[in-house]
């Protein structure tokens, strides 16, 4: 007896032979299958805006957190665990109605190293501004600031060329300076022509012993400008006459003890002062974590609008949702006459939309994650991928596929098989 090979049925047939009884989800995602099989070319053209949606999000995600990272290194650069005292403000009210600004001392210092644990480096700072002689009639307005050797390891200064001056020449009061890297590059074309040279300060020479300059550019908000030399504390003593103090360094060994550690500084100083003077420890502290606040919502922003892109999507995928359900209506009313649901026809398109919005998804993801991750491979440049940012893209489109489908599945869920039966 001859027997025929009849053709392997599709997931439809099989479908429409088991229309009667309840639809297993396996079975309503092969059909999603058939139907993006069948129109390959459209759901791939409308899926394109789902992929450039999910991959833009990954991007500038990542975008954010590097630029986070970036600023927030080069704020610590300047030293995170550093606390600068200041003075504010307040007089002491002596003789004659006189009055004399109550400034810190060497001895306030010493206090605070007494009593604070944790404090690896510190440094006085004396300010004074003259104009400094570079021979044949030659002056430059400079600023002078006192500090102590330890100034280098609290500011996070960087020494180009020649050295920082050390112990032994604070203790003999040696007229050696050091000088910014602008101000040496204006005056000798080079920083390192600088070393060596003599600078003249109210007719006593100066001999430039390096070069430094900030790891981090401050832009002209720190205590050292373009014009600076730095010389030992006891040196600028000469020029001011006075022992106080405007600023304080201190510099703690770790920065969680940054914020304790400024507080009890406060109070050191305080008790050693008069009562409406005014000082204040200024950490970066604050700073890092208003930083952090404003990049992380510049980021949100950012991603927000790359969602835009997903919404613009979200309409594509419903055009081609409904175009694909005005090209089955006949399917959809044999199904309907062989007893399937309104709920699994509404189910059907449902899932035929989130198939496709979550297609461009994953796409889209792996096409974001590929980029920063091949880029910090391939380059010396560290690129941190935001956890959070695949979950975003992935939920999002689901999202937007259960969204923009709800419209095209009602219709075709409360088409009526009769009429649909008759379309031509």
């Amino acid at each position: 007896m001859a027997t025929t090979n009849l053709p392997k049925p599709s997931s439809f047939d099989r479908t429409l032979a088991s229309a009667r009884s309840t639809m297993m989800f396996s079975e309503v995602a092969r059909l999603a299958v058939d139907s993006f099989r069948a129109s390959k070319t459209r759901f791939l053209l409308t899926m394109l805006g789902m992929v450039i949606g999910s991959a833009s999000i990954i991007l500038v995600a990542t975008l954010g957190s590097t630029g986070k990272q970036y600023a927030l290194d080069q704020l610590t650069s300047i030293g995170p665990n550093k606390i600068e005292l200041q003075y504010g403000g307040g007089n002491i009210s002596g003789p004659d109605n006189t009055s004399t600004p109550d400034y810190m001392t060497l001895d306030d210092m010493r206090a605070v190293l007494d009593q604070v644990p944790g404090i690896v480096a510190s440094s006085p700072m004396l300010e004074y501004h003259d104009n400094v002689s570079l021979g044949g009639g030659i002056t430059k307005q400079t600023t002078l600031l006192g500090v102590s050797p330890q100034y280098r390891v609290v500011r996070n200064l960087v020494v180009v060329s020649g050295r920082f001056f050390d112990d032994q020449d604070e203790l003999a009061h040696e007229k050696v300076a050091v000088i910014v890297k602008p101000f040496a590059e204006e005056l000798y074309g080079t920083d390192k022509a600088a070393v060596g040279k003599t600078i003249s300060i109210k007719g006593i020479p100066f001999v430039v012993i390096g070069v430094f300059k900030e790891a981090f550019d401050t832009y002209g908000q720190s205590e050292i400008s373009d014009h600076t030399m730095l010389v030992p504390y006891p040196v600028v003593r000469y020029f001011t006459g006075t022992n106080t103090l405007k600023e304080i360094f201190f510099t703690m060994r770790s920065a969680s003890m940054v914020v304790p550690a400024s507080e009890r500084i406060l109070e050191i100083v305080r008790s050693r002062h008069y009562a409406g003077s005014v000082y204040t420890a200024a950490t970066l502290t604050d700073i890092l974590s208003s930083m952090a606040k404003i990049a992380d919502m510049l980021t949100i922003v950012l991603t927000l609008g790359a969602g835009i892109t997903m919404i613009v999507s979200g309409v594509g995928i419903m055009n081609s949702m409904l175009a694909n359900v005005q090209s089955r209506l006949k399917e959809i009313g044999i199904r309907k006459a062989l007893g399937a649901t309104s709920r699994e026809i509404r189910m059907q398109f449902l899932t035929e939309s989130v198939f496709l919005s979550l297609s461009g998804g994953v796409i889209g993801t792996i096409i974001g994650l590929a980029l920063p991750l091949t880029l910090g491979l391939l380059t010396p440049f560290s690129i941190p991928v935001n956890p959070w940012s695949p979950v975003f893209a992935l939920g999002s489109s689901v999202l937007v596929g259960v969204l923009f489908g709800t419209l095209p599945a009602n219709r075709a869920a409360r088409l009526d098989p009769v009429q649909t039966l008759k379309y031509e």
